[in-house]
């Protein structure tokens, strides 16, 4: 049924566990899972004003996001899944991560995206947002959100 699978990873536990999920799945379907890590524009500062080296920022900020997608593959490499990591970004600061997470879903065709949920509720996911949710309104593909188990 499902042959290409996405996981959007973050490096956080949630994510951890949903790639954990994916690679279950993946193993029992014979599919292939294609990871991917989306750097946020938006959460980037503008403006020589701030005094802020902003190449060196985002540097930096690449460096941290290759060592989520090396981490991520590595620890599902086991399984003998066919991998891909890609590294996306917003490519603007007005575009949201959900709606990079979608579109690459169509580009790279892939048949299911899975992502981890974080549990927020009421004012913290007011303020905060979810990345899962707007993926889930967006997508043109079946999304598969996984939550964290009880602790």
């Amino acid at each position: 049924m499902y042959k290409r699978i996405l996981v959007a990873v973050d490096g956080s536990a949630n994510a951890a566990h949903a790639l954990q999920h994916a690679a279950a799945l993946a193993s029992a379907l014979s599919a292939s899972l294609r990871l991917i890590h989306v750097v946020d524009m938006g959460l980037m500062p503008y403006g020589p004003e701030i005094g802020i080296d902003i190449d060196a920022l985002l540097e930096a900020r690449y460096a941290a996001a290759e060592k989520v997608l090396t981490d991520a593959r590595d620890s599902v490499q086991a399984a003998g899944i066919a991998i891909e990591t890609k590294l996306v970004d917003t490519a603007l600061p007005t575009v949201h991560v959900a709606t990079t997470i979608a579109e690459d879903a169509v580009s790279a065709k892939v048949d299911l995206i899975v992502l981890g949920t974080h549990g927020r509720r009421g004012v913290e996911r007011w303020l905060l947002g979810s990345v899962a949710e707007g993926v889930a309104r967006r997508s043109t593909v079946p999304v598969l959100l996984v939550p964290m188990p009880p602790a």
